[in-house]
């Protein structure tokens, strides 16, 4: 598992068949009107641990049950708390917010939802909780499950239990990003978690009763003497094997490694995609109804954190092989100049939708977002457009402050989508907020 594989190409973009778009031309987005989900200050003093002075919204992330309901989650800083809202149906109902009962005196960061795809009921929230346990950094991985489609959770179970700082995603040993894991639902009560710690260690736990329950936390990647990894992605493959994509760190030019787990626990070696002197990170993963794996990640013009593109790549036999890969963003919505971090959703008619983080300035925090969509299957591309309210208009960066590692996408079979988004602008204030769209 540990050594480095070759990398793997199909034969053409062609290969994969597909149906084209419909006679009557290009499918184009309509969106809905922004919904608040919270407002609050924008007070982020300088960093204490614990006894920092934080008041202000952020780090949304959102989930979309079969028949539109969307599942919100963000973090309230100044209560230290992760709460989560059922949003009905093209703008139905809101229930009242529930909070999660983490830590009470430690910061929660960063939620990632999954809804069982055979069971609407069956949800599970993931979390970064600050507790310092002993090691040089802290973080604890929380994991919460709901039986009533999010209306109610049980007491968190803590996969992690180590002093290793969890959920950090080290890019060098001075800079990391907070939010380095995913969480999969998988049919029949699977639930699988994986997440990266600051010494670069890549632990997967997995659990067979709907998030009641987890085994023993297993290491991947990133043991000693190996590169640390970073920015773990999960998805299932059509033929049951659970597909994992990461990126290294303490490597300027680090590639996207993709490994199979036929089984269920043992991963063969991983592959690595596109090759390139350039740093590539923050992977995502989606398995479209016909099986074909998509690949999204971003890479920066050179060094992490210069000018970004979005890339995809796409397989047609269970992630073992990949195409070569196809940059999304030649063109961006002015005045963008950069597109990084994206997220990655599917429908059943095979439509696939990228969206990323824009910047104007490499610089500066991104401000909006941007989507394009393939209408069949991955073969081409629409260019990238911004998505409507994406930008606070009060002049608020993009939010998750802590780390862009964080999915802001949600598309069900149907081809409903959801977009959340949060902004901060110290001094000043601070939002979260869902945008609705669909592919017409």
């Amino acid at each position: 598992m540990h050594r480095r594989a070759a990398l793997f190409l199909l034969p053409s973009i062609g290969s994969i068949a597909r149906a084209g778009p419909s006679a009557g031309g290009p499918p184009r987005m309509e969106w809905g009107a922004a919904v608040d989900l919270a407002r609050g200050k924008g007070v982020r003093g300088p960093w204490r641990q614990n006894e920092s002075r934080y008041d202000f919204v952020d780090d949304p992330a959102v989930a979309m049950a079969p028949d539109g309901t969307a599942l919100v989650a963000w973090v309230d800083q100044a209560r230290k708390a992760v709460r989560v809202q059922r949003r009905g149906a093209g703008g139905g109902t809101a229930s009242d917010p529930v909070e999660l009962a983490g830590e009470p005196d430690a910061f929660s960061w960063l939620p990632r939802l999954a809804i069982a795809p055979d069971d609407p009921g069956s949800v599970c929230a993931l979390w970064q909780e600050i507790v310092f346990s002993g090691g040089s950094h802290g973080g604890e991985m929380m994991l919460a499950r709901s039986g009533d489609g999010g209306r109610s959770f049980a007491a968190p179970l803590n996969l992690s239990s180590s002093r290793g700082g969890d959920g950090k995603g080290r890019v060098t040993p001075e800079i990391w990003h907070n939010g380095s894991y995913d969480l999969l639902a998988a049919p029949q009560g699977r639930v699988h978690a994986a997440w990266t710690e600051y010494g670069g260690s890549l632990w997967l736990a997995h659990s067979t009763d709907g998030g009641r329950s987890f085994g023993s936390p297993r290491r991947v990647a990133g043991g000693p003497g190996e590169q640390p990894a970073r920015a773990p992605a999960l998805a299932l493959a059509d033929d049951g094997a659970l597909l994992l994509a990461w990126t290294h760190g303490d490597d300027p030019g680090a590639d996207i490694q993709v490994a199979r787990a036929g089984d269920g626990a043992a991963f063969a070696a991983p592959i690595r995609i596109g090759p390139s002197p350039a740093y590539s990170d923050a992977p995502r993963l989606a398995v479209d109804g016909q099986g074909v794996v998509h690949l999204v990640w971003g890479e920066s013009e050179g060094a992490p954190f210069q000018t970004q593109r979005i890339l995809y790549a796409r397989s047609g036999d269970g992630g073992r092989s990949f195409e070569a890969p196809r940059t999304l963003t030649a063109t961006l919505p002015p005045p963008s100049v950069s597109a990084g971090y994206p997220s990655l959703g599917v429908d059943a008619r095979g439509r696939v939708y990228v969206l990323a983080e824009l910047q104007h300035d490499p610089r500066q925090p991104p401000r909006g977002l941007g989507l394009c969509v393939s209408a069949d299957g991955g073969g081409q591309f629409q260019p990238m457009a911004l998505v409507p309210h994406s930008a606070d208009p009060q002049g608020g960066f993009n939010g998750s402050s802590q780390g862009l590692l964080v999915p802001k996408l949600a598309v069900n079979a149907k081809g409903d989508i959801a977009v959340v988004n949060s902004a901060l602008r110290p001094g000043s204030h601070s939002r979260v907020w869902l945008v609705r769209g669909r592919l017409r």
